[in-house]
């Protein structure tokens, strides 16, 4: 059997990669007001040239663009957590854990892709609240549908699937703060404990 070339990406598309990659890897650091396109293009290795071709509408446009891609990133993770287990109680703890491993990887400096641009831009700059909302959204609906295929209530496992997100939001942030990922670890025996407990159908 012949095995099949990856397909060739073009320079193109590598360096508009880029650009968004280093794009939502700033904001999760250091929010919005502080990354200009400047530092962008130096994160990306590309000029502030290249980052107005792909996104002629400048900082607002990539920033967007960085927090659906950072959005996608996160709802992978979370996506890797649920269907490690088919217990639900086990596999939204194994969501915070894998959290944890992961802040505790980058020192402490990757945060929620989401959360810093959401609160620093929120009601000032269009489209960002919109691209937030839609993120934590999509995130619970990921948590939800898990809750619902292993027997919870529905009536309870969309109010359960927010709660899950705002403690793993929450934890987060204390950990990312403290440089501790106490916070986390003890949210996955509490998120375990709280699905445990959820009405079953």
């Amino acid at each position: 059997m012949t095995a099949t070339a990856p397909p060739h990406r073009s320079p193109d598309a590598d360096t508009r990669r880029r650009i968004v990659r280093a794009t939502a890897a700033l904001l999760q650091q250091q929010g919005y007001e502080s990354t200009s396109v400047k530092r962008i293009a130096g994160a990306a290795q590309a000029s502030p040239s290249s980052v107005y071709h792909f996104f002629p509408g400048g900082k607002q446009e990539l920033a967007i663009e960085a927090m659906h891609h950072g959005a996608r990133e996160f709802g992978e993770l979370l996506a890797r957590g649920l269907s490690s287990a088919h217990d639900p109680a086990e596999a939204t703890a194994a969501c915070a854990l894998l959290l944890a491993d992961d802040l505790k990887q980058s020192e402490w400096s990757d945060g929620c892709p989401i959360a810093v641009t959401a609160l620093e831009t929120v009601g000032r700059v269009p489209g960002l609240q919109e691209a937030a909302t839609l993120a934590l959204t999509g995130w619970r609906d990921l948590v939800a549908a898990k809750l619902l295929e292993s027997g919870i209530a529905p009536h309870a496992a969309r109010s359960l699937a927010g709660t899950v997100i705002s403690m793993l939001e929450g934890a987060e942030l204390l950990s990312r703060v403290t440089a501790d990922d106490t916070p986390l670890r003890d949210a996955a025996v509490h998120l375990a404990q709280l699905v445990d407990a959820a009405p079953r159908t």
